[in-house]
């Protein structure tokens, strides 16, 4: 699944840390989320929404299957 998520943390000027903090969750999974090699949990990715003010479909693209 392709993500926005590091596009989203710095327009809000969140350090990755600051970003896992506010979820409860390690830099490491923000980390992995942000290179997508970790899909988060969809309580997670709704946290995610939340927290930037949008739609999981803003942050989350799923990947083609052609």
């Amino acid at each position: 699944m392709q993500n926005k998520l590091k596009e989203l943390r710095a327009e809000q000027g969140f350090s990755q840390q600051k970003l896992a903090d506010l979820l409860g969750v390690s830099r490491q999974t923000i980390i992995s989320i942000e290179k997508g090699k970790f899909d988060p949990s969809l309580p997670l990715a709704f946290d995610l929404a939340r927290t930037f003010n949008c739609s999981i479909e803003d942050i989350f693209t799923p990947d083609r299957l052609d």
